[in-house]
């Protein structure tokens, strides 16, 4: 692998870092009802875990219910019991037909909670981006032995990956700092 191989591969994946942690963060609920806080509850559908969100169409309702109803009527039973089981811990309304989900509004230390969990998304993000650029630089030493590299080149290709994490931690952190307004917003 060439050294601009290693660059573009590192940048791509902390490309992938970002965006991982932003869906992550994306599921941590506002105070406002959002479909996206239901994409880590997984039903077992006919043997086969399987997304609620891909069993059922969910919306919203006046900003603060999710709606959730299921293309199979059968499998309203099974989606209440994973909703109930999984971490979300808002009630389930069962009417026969349809669940419904009601948001309620944050109080302050829940908020609180939120953005301690918003931080360690963001903090376990810059991990990934840092291991990134120490593979990449590791991998680029190990270029310089077996390609014979200048070490101007070599310092060259670090110094491009240093800037590469610099700007990918930059776009993380603005992440972060949005989410948490997103959540200390009442």
């Amino acid at each position: 692998m060439s050294a601009e191989e290693i660059q573009s591969l590192a940048e791509e994946k902390m490309k992938k870092a970002i965006a991982s942690a932003q869906y992550e963060m994306g599921a941590i609920r506002t105070g406002r009802a959002n479909p996206l806080i239901l994409d880590r509850v997984t039903v077992d559908y006919y043997g086969t875990p399987t997304a609620v969100r891909q069993m059922a169409n969910v919306s919203v309702q006046e900003g603060q219910t999710l709606v959730i109803q299921p293309y199979d009527k059968s499998s309203l039973g099974e989606i209440e019991k994973a909703i109930s089981k999984s971490d979300i811990n808002l009630p389930v309304n069962n009417d026969g037909t349809v669940l419904r989900l009601n948001v309620p509004p944050l109080n302050e230390e829940r908020r609180r909670e939120l953005v301690k969990m918003v931080k360690k998304i963001g903090e376990e993000g810059k991990i990934a981006i840092r291991n990134v650029r120490r593979d990449a630089t590791s991998d680029i030493e190990k270029l310089k032995k077996s390609e014979n590299l200048s070490e101007d080149e070599v310092k060259l290709r670090q110094d491009k990956i240093q800037k590469l994490t610099d700007k990918a931690i930059a776009q993380l952190e603005q992440a972060v700092s949005e989410k948490e307004k997103e959540v200390m917003e009442v």
